[in-house]
């Protein structure tokens, strides 16, 4: 076992993780930016659009499950360093390919490549740093994601100029393995949880797919969590260049203030969640009011009820609560199933952004095949996201109430 004095703790081990979670982000949302040339050069439709940018949401989503089990049995430091490998072909993929069938299989690598930079991010933090730090940690990781989506935004459309879609690809392709061996020489540290083999690992899967605690928070995060994901990854610069009129830099710029809001949600969480708690508001009821609120942004942006530089960003502040739902969840299950259950959240997530992103395309071709203006085809298939999103809220409320009457 290799020993790592506490003060290079944050160089020799969140660093590293923290440019893998940078370059996750970065890569989920660049979709959303370049979309305009993507259309234009291969000559796609908004279906076609949708199920290209999503390919990354269904493989990332689809390996969540595998990935707990990885993660448990060969620890971060290997499985994601060996997975960002897939992550720098799926990019240099992406940039030479010239045809949708190319480019959906770049996507697809990059989303496998890197579905392990959150989860092996909490793992890492685990096994090295004491119980107290991990919420201040978890924030600062996601802060470095935040910091990916704010370089997704107008920095990224800065580039395009230079260097045009495929060179940013074969840019970040480079990153990519940069990331990996920054992770791969990071100090090796073993779980100091008793092994389980693999049969009583997938029997911990599936008591937690069983359980009622489970259900109550996957619609929600499905369809909330997984439908911010679907519009900040792509289909919000379509809907502010088509719905607002704005040009590809003013709905970037609107990307960017909607990434910091986000990233300033990420950081009051954590340094105030546990004092709100103190005060008698407890993180559940944080979480409700948060998703209410992010509702509400959801409806002033489809009825167009206030300026689009205002509801953007209110959109990213209030969604970033969403991120409770994790800690929340792992507090009903013993700690040893606690990065299955981070998991299988997250898989929800996935599989939620990943239909959204893709239907939401296929909505908005199918409005206006109707006769619909691709305005009214845009708030069409906004209203609809939103009548899914009040479902799962409306659900995750029932819940916890049901929740709250058993304690008490």
């Amino acid at each position: 076992m290799t020993t790592v004095p506490s003060i290079n703790l944050w160089r020799r081990i969140f660093a590293p993780f923290a440019v893998g979670y940078f370059l996750s982000y970065l890569l989920r949302n660049a979709n959303a930016v370049i979309s305009p040339e993507l259309t234009q050069d291969l000559g796609l439709s908004a279906a076609d659009l949708g199920l290209l940018t999503a390919t990354y949401l269904l493989a990332f989503g689809a390996f969540q499950l595998p990935l707990g089990i990885l993660l448990d049995r060969y620890g971060p430091r290997r499985v994601e360093a060996g997975l960002l490998l897939f992550c720098a072909a799926g990019c240099a993929l992406f940039a030479a390919g010239t045809t949708l069938p190319q480019l959906t299989m770049g996507r697809a690598l990059i989303g496998l490549g890197v579905s392990a930079c959150l989860m092996a991010s909490f793992k890492a933090f685990s096994l090295w740093f004491p119980p107290e730090r991990q919420a201040s940690l978890n924030a600062a990781i996601m802060a470095a994601g935040g910091l990916g989506a704010l370089a997704a935004s107008s920095p990224l459309g800065a580039l395009m100029p230079l260097l045009g879609w495929r060179g940013i690809f074969f840019a970040m392709a480079a990153l990519a393995l940069v990331a990996a061996a920054l992770i791969f020489v990071t100090p090796e540290k073993a779980a100091t949880a008793a092994r389980e083999n693999l049969h009583q690992q997938l029997a911990g899967l599936r008591a937690i797919f069983a359980s009622r605690a489970f259900w109550r928070f996957a619609p929600q995060t499905t369809m909330i969590v997984g439908g911010f994901m679907a519009l900040q990854g792509l289909w919000a610069v379509p809907w502010l260049m088509t719905v607002n009129g704005a040009t590809r830099d003013v709905a970037a710029f609107n990307m960017l203030l909607m990434a910091g809001a986000q990233l300033t949600g990420f950081l009051a969480i954590a340094f105030l969640v546990t004092r709100l708690a103190g005060l008698g508001f407890p993180p559940v009821r944080l979480l409700a009011l948060g998703m209410g609120g992010g509702l509400l942004a959801m409806l002033g942006i489809v009825l167009d009820i206030a300026p689009s530089w205002l509801l953007w960003p209110a959109l990213g502040l209030v969604f970033s609560v969403g991120n409770l739902s994790y800690a929340l969840l792992t507090a009903e299950f013993p700690l040893t199933l606690a990065g299955r259950v981070n998991t299988a959240l997250n898989l929800g997530a996935f599989v939620g952004a990943f239909g959204i992103q893709w239907l939401f395309g296929v909505a908005v071709d199918g409005f206006q095949a109707l006769g619909s203006d691709p305005t009214m085809a845009y708030r069409a298939s906004m209203a609809g996201l939103l009548v899914l999103q009040t479902t799962g809220w409306g659900w995750f409320m029932i819940e916890s109430r049901r929740a709250a009457r058993a304690d008490s």
